[in-house]
């Protein structure tokens, strides 16, 4: 309506008062203000617009009958600008569509890289922020993982040498890793020791052999049981979990911490699992460097341990989604480094499972025949049924005798 506005006055001001210096020439702002903000099919109508009320003014002045060289110059002027604008407006729709796509692509591609916790994961209460320090980035350096096993749920946070897109390879190396050797590796150090060679094999180019001490991810990797009231961790150069029972705040420190991944063959470390106590109601904060590392502009850290007190009687989700906004301005809007924070209860009753990880289905129990949702009681029926159809087949699929051909 602006731009249509505009070319009304100007007609109505150059009609009313005949012979006024530069008002035909002011249409052409119209096109080029419009260009600015609307879409293509919109310039070029106000573009459009703009030449027919020049066309009037000249017929009203009778300029287009003498001829005046004057106003044709504004006439093409106006035509050439218009085209002009309108051409420009396109080119810059379509490199946004082009944008959009690539950024939906990008997204989609992080996402599967770094699959979103479930809230619910069998006894368990789940709440999980991530805030990338890259712009337009979903992740970056630090990683999460979850996978249930049949007698618990393990779980990984880590954070990655780096920071931003760069990092992402590598967080996508362990997270693959570790969904896979989850469910192969029955103790917790053995996962470590795993999850240390697979970062030693591939975060070290062949072409690059003397940076292969230089590639390391500090990662803590826990296993929390459906039927204890506990967890088992082992710390691997990451910033201890904080564990919230009550009014109570406790820092959970490792008794012998190896050294993070990717350094352990340097070592020759061997992986030492503490268990701490973890009940119904108890909370676990899990988060990364990025998180207790940030500064406010007078260049004080985030005081993770007295915020998360103060919010302890929320749920998971709602605390890491009071921690997500008082550390962004606590950093004042922007963050130096990747964060992650990831809060788990135990439930004080049992819950449903809803998992992005599941183990396989366990087998039958000892003695159990056939599916094991079958019924011993239908088995009969059944077969009754199986030798009635049989009895009715004719052709190359009839039941020989014995019914051995069926």
């Amino acid at each position: 309506m602006l731009p249509l506005g505009l070319i009304v006055a100007i007609v109505l001001t150059d009609v009313l008062s005949p012979g006024l210096p530069m008002g035909p020439s002011l249409l052409i702002v119209a096109p080029a203000l419009t260009a600015s903000f609307a879409s293509t099919l919109t310039t070029g109508a106000i573009a459009a617009l703009a030449v027919a009320g020049m066309v009037v003014i000249g017929l009203q002045e009778g300029h287009l009958v003498g001829g005046t060289m004057e106003f044709g110059s504004q006439i093409i002027a106006l035509l050439v600008v218009s085209v002009i604008v309108t051409v420009f407006r396109y080119l810059q729709e379509r490199h946004a569509r082009e944008l959009e796509l690539v950024r939906t692509v990008a997204e989609a591609t992080q996402r599967v890289v770094l699959r979103p916790l479930p809230r619910r994961i069998g006894p368990l209460r789940v709440g999980s922020v991530y805030l990338a320090a890259q712009e337009q980035a979903l992740l970056g350096g630090d990683l999460y993982a979850t996978v249930r096993t049949p007698t618990g749920t393990r779980l990984i946070i880590g954070d990655v040498m780096g920071k931003g897109l760069t990092a992402i390879s590598d967080a996508a190396l362990l997270l693959g890793a570790f969904r896979e050797g989850a469910h192969r590796q029955a103790g917790l150090s053995d996962l470590a020791a795993y999850l240390d060679h697979s970062v030693c094999w591939n975060l070290a180019d062949p072409s690059e052999a003397e940076k292969a001490g230089e590639c390391f991810i500090t990662a803590a990797i826990l296993d929390i049981p459906d039927e204890l009231p506990q967890v088992d961790m082992v710390t691997c150069g990451h910033p201890p979990p904080l564990l919230l029972h009550g009014q109570r705040v406790s820092t959970l420190h490792a008794t012998c911490p190896a050294p993070p991944l990717g350094l352990g063959e340097l070592t020759g470390h061997r992986y030492h699992v503490d268990t701490f106590t973890f009940g119904p109601g108890d909370i676990l904060l899990l988060h990364t460097d990025g998180v207790i590392e940030a500064r406010d502009a007078r260049g004080v850290f985030y005081p993770l341990s007295e915020r998360a007190a103060s919010w302890v009687h929320d749920s998971p989700s709602a605390l890491v989604h009071h921690l997500r906004v008082d550390l962004i301005a606590h950093a004042g809007g922007h963050l130096a480094d990747d964060a992650a924070v990831i809060a788990v209860q135990r439930s004080r009753r049992p819950a449903p499972t809803e998992t992005a990880e599941s183990a396989p289905l366990p087998g039958p129990p000892a003695g159990a025949t056939g599916h094991p949702t079958l019924k011993r009681a239908s088995l009969p029926s059944l077969a009754a049924v199986t030798v009635s159809n049989t009895q009715q087949m004719s052709g190359p699929w009839a039941a020989g005798p014995g019914g051995a051909q069926l």
